[in-house]
């Protein structure tokens, strides 16, 4: 529930905020508060009990898109690393055969210097192999700083510059699982 610092219930605010800035309606969004799974960057979650919540998720919303974060969890946040790892854990292990129609999309983490070069990094993404590339307009650029800008609990000075230079606001790259 991003209860780091005792947020929880602010963040829960903000991210539903934030989701009805890109037009995501609050019914659309799923926060789960488990006691095995605390928001802390360092803590590593049980893939297991992960891809059990994950795959319950999937099959509750029958869902055909999964878009999650890959092995380097784009920032080395230890939840997201865990994330990936349950969502592959499904993948690999749990569905069999995989579901029809079901697409998992990770989203590539780029090393330090990429990650900070803003639209720069078109060129060198379209470049580089990807089973998916998404580029966005000006206007799709200023609506996800709009919708980053509702987590003001979060926006500690690094997440500012992450606003201002940041590739993954202009352009991300992703592969399928």
């Amino acid at each position: 529930s991003g209860n780091y610092y005792n947020q929880g219930e602010i963040r829960k605010k903000e991210l539903e905020q934030s989701c009805c800035v890109l037009g995501i309606p609050a019914s659309d969004v799923t926060v789960i508060d488990h006691r095995d799974l605390p928001d802390n960057p360092a803590v590593e979650w049980d893939t297991q009990l992960l891809a059990t919540l994950v795959l319950k998720h999937i099959e509750a919303k029958n869902i055909n898109l999964v878009v999650t974060f890959d092995s380097g969890g784009v920032s080395g946040h230890a939840n997201h690393i865990s994330l990936y790892s349950a969502v592959r854990y499904v993948c690999k292990l749990l569905w069999v055969p995989p579901w029809p129609g079901c697409h998992v999309l990770v989203l590539e983490s780029v090393n330090l210097c990429r990650k900070y070069i803003s639209f720069l990094d078109v060129l060198i993404s379209c470049l580089l192999p990807r089973d998916a590339l998404f580029i966005l307009t000006e206007e799709e650029t200023e609506q996800a700083k709009r919708a980053m800008r509702c987590h003001r609990s979060q926006l500690l000075w690094f997440r500012r510059l992450y606003l201002l230079f940041s590739r993954y606001l202009v352009v991300n790259s992703l592969r399928l699982l």
